[in-house]
């Protein structure tokens, strides 16, 4: 990730263009008189909020969803 310096009238009058550069992945240093103040960067996706039992109760697992297969459905698979 590179890194461009500007100073606080460029950004004023470029700042869109210097937002398109920041979203591209480019941090782009903004300076008063010389010294870096502050940094316009791309911002990272929110993380979204993990639910959990959002199903509960809505969801069924019968109690032989492990037995093996009958033997007709097995030859499907099979093509046999």
């Amino acid at each position: 990730m590179s890194s461009a310096t500007v100073n606080i009238y460029e950004a004023k009058t470029q700042l869109s263009r210097l937002v398109d550069q920041a979203a591209a992945g480019e941090d782009v240093v903004i300076g008063r008189g010389g010294k870096p103040v502050a940094r316009l960067t791309r911002l990272s996706p929110a993380k979204r909020e993990i639910s959990f039992g959002v199903l509960k109760g809505k969801v069924k697992v019968a109690a032989d969803f492990d037995s093996p297969l009958p033997e007709a459905v097995l030859a499907e698979f099979e093509g046999r």
